[in-house]
């Protein structure tokens, strides 16, 4: 068996890459940059005020006695018509409207709220001083031309779009979103809203969970079946692999009379390039790669399929995408155990765990593969190393779900 390092390596370095595309600005959320982009729009694109109040000359910014003459006013969105001669001199003041063009002279801007103001005489009196450069946006300040704003490979956060707008973009080139077919196996798998047929019948949870997994992770996904037929799952697969670029199948990939994916992907010419990882639920676990296309074959277990995913398929699925290289693993954050855990095992064991207030982590409910109710209450893993006892306190690292 190959450990989840070994596994996961082997994926992101065979897996492929998908293509380019550009799309609108407000489809790109959450998706994952192409190409740089470098401002060609300063940020401010003007000196301009930052707050409502007047502009004043330098020579007038220590000044709390003098009135001022208000000379006229410049509101957000008006440049100096033709002719204009709007400019600030000692003695003489500007009304400005926040994100207003400040007219030239302009020192400092004073706070509508620090004058005095005589309407009929139109004048105007400092009653704090100001300080030279306030209430300022200088021209470029937040961004300047020729700036990188967004690498390749960083994801494409609201902010960053509000950003990429303010370049005058309508458009952004990002990695394409996969084509995922999840395809759950087994003849005692009955899909939901149906009645099951007898005793040994249960519903498909695999193929909605799985299928959301995909989904949560960037891909356009849909699920499918098929029985424990040879024949019947290589009909299905090969169709499953003209329409993917992904193909995620849950159960029959083990070594049991039943299982036949591996026999499927070997008649269509596809052979692992991993197969049985050493972790924990999740140990019979295949990938195999052709071209850009990729296969994963899942445990049929819930949890183990669930986990596997997390740890082996998503990262790949990101890789894609063309995430950064840093983006690709299961992201972890700090915690701190509020109960002792053990793992007696010879692989590393992935508790399901909830983040309580404050940071600590504790185990949700039944660690069985099958246990989908404590899966469901589960908000992060934590991944216990084999032959490993911990205290209650111990500062742990956890990948969030």
């Amino acid at each position: 068996m190959m450990t989840e390092e070994e596994a996961l390596g082997r994926v992101l370095t065979t897996a492929g890459i998908g293509p380019v595309v550009t799309v609108p600005l407000v489809e790109a959320v959450g998706r994952w940059a192409a190409v740089p982009v470098v401002a060609t729009v300063a940020l401010p694109g003007f000196d301009n005020s930052a707050m409502d109040g007047y502009a004043v000359h330098a020579e007038d910014c220590g000044q709390t006695h003098r009135w001022l003459a208000v000379v006229g006013e410049r509101p957000a969105g008006r440049a100096p018509g033709a002719g204009e001669e709007l400019v600030v001199s000692p003695g003489r003041v500007v009304r400005v409207f926040t994100g207003a063009l400040l007219p030239a002279g302009t020192a400092a801007v004073v706070m509508q709220e620090d004058v005095q103001e005589d309407g009929a005489a139109g004048t105007v009196r400092l009653v704090e001083p100001a300080v030279a450069g306030e209430f300022i946006r200088r021209r470029g300040a937040d961004v300047g031309v020729g700036q990188k704003l967004v690498a390749a490979g960083d994801r494409l956060t609201p902010g960053r779009i509000g950003l990429l707008a303010s370049q005058g973009l309508e458009t952004v080139a990002v990695g394409a979103r996969p084509r995922v077919r999840v395809l759950s196996t087994g003849d005692e798998v009955v899909a939901p809203g149906r009645p099951l047929p007898d005793a040994a019948a249960l519903y498909n949870s695999n193929g909605p969970m799985l299928t959301a997994m995909a989904c949560q992770a960037g891909a356009v996904a849909e699920a499918g079946h098929a029985g424990d037929d040879l024949d019947a799952l290589t009909t299905v697969l090969a169709a499953a692999l003209e329409s993917s670029d992904v193909v995620v199948l849950a159960g029959g990939v083990s070594v049991g009379r039943h299982d036949y994916v591996r026999p499927a992907l070997a008649r269509l010419g596809w052979r692992p390039d991993v197969w049985r990882v050493a972790m924990k639920p999740g140990k019979p676990f295949l990938f195999a790669a052709r071209g850009a296309q990729s296969v994963f074959g899942l445990p049929g277990n819930p949890v183990s399929a669930a986990v596997t995913f997390q740890v082996l398929v998503a990262p790949a699925l990101r890789r894609w995408q063309r995430a950064a290289a840093a983006d690709w693993p299961v992201p972890v954050v700090p915690a701190v155990l509020a109960e002792a855990l053990t793992n007696t095992g010879d692989r590393p064991h992935y508790v399901r765990g909830v983040l309580e207030p404050g940071g600590m982590f504790r185990a949700a409910g039944l660690q069985e593969s099958h246990a989908l109710f404590s899966l469901s209450r589960a908000d992060a893993l934590l991944r216990v190393p084999p032959e490993t006892s911990w205290e209650a306190g111990r500062a742990v690292r956890v990948h969030p779900l």
